[in-house]
């Protein structure tokens, strides 16, 4: 088969049409957060948190050690779904609700993600796009539930090939 003639297969995210209320992706692999991680995260967001960066204080308070910083995991979980459901076609995030840490992330844990899709709309004010509310639920390595949100995104409908 020639060159010009081979399939051309671009990964993307889903159009607004491709999802379905009720669906539930799962998002494999899960991402490993290292203290290298927190470090970094932390320090980008000048959230100088002794319970994210140093572990001699962290050791002496409740948990007994260091945290993960909870807007790593948060951020990593929504990062574990784009691949899967918006790269390249998410116009922008509208809005997280609902947000919960349940049970904390520690420097080696694996975060594992998942999304379901609860509901989804055409934007009456932007008829190339839709509104579509996802629930990402975030667990560890032992199945523990980490973290949970709800997010609306924009999404862009499927282009007509004949504009």
């Amino acid at each position: 088969m020639a060159e010009s003639e081979r399939p051309v297969i671009e990964q993307r995210g889903l159009w607004f049409e491709e999802f379905d209320v009720g669906v539930r992706y799962l998002h494999r692999p899960g991402r490993t957060l290292t203290e290298a991680d927190n470090v970094l995260f932390t320090t980008l967001t000048m959230n100088n948190q002794p319970l994210h960066l140093d572990a001699v204080w962290s050791a002496q308070q409740p948990f007994g050690r260091q945290l993960i910083n909870s807007l790593l995991t948060l951020s990593t979980l929504v990062g574990l779904s784009v691949g899967q459901l918006t790269l390249g076609t998410v116009v922008a995030n509208l809005g997280f609700r609902d947000i919960r840490f349940p049970h904390p992330m520690y420097p080696g844990d694996t975060l594992y993600g998942d999304t379901v899709v609860l509901e989804k709309r055409l934007s009456a004010s932007r008829p190339a796009e839709g509104i579509v509310t996802f629930e990402h639920t975030g667990r560890n390595q032992d199945g523990e539930l980490v973290a949970t949100v709800v997010r609306s995104t924009l999404v862009q409908v499927k282009p007509n090939p004949e504009h």
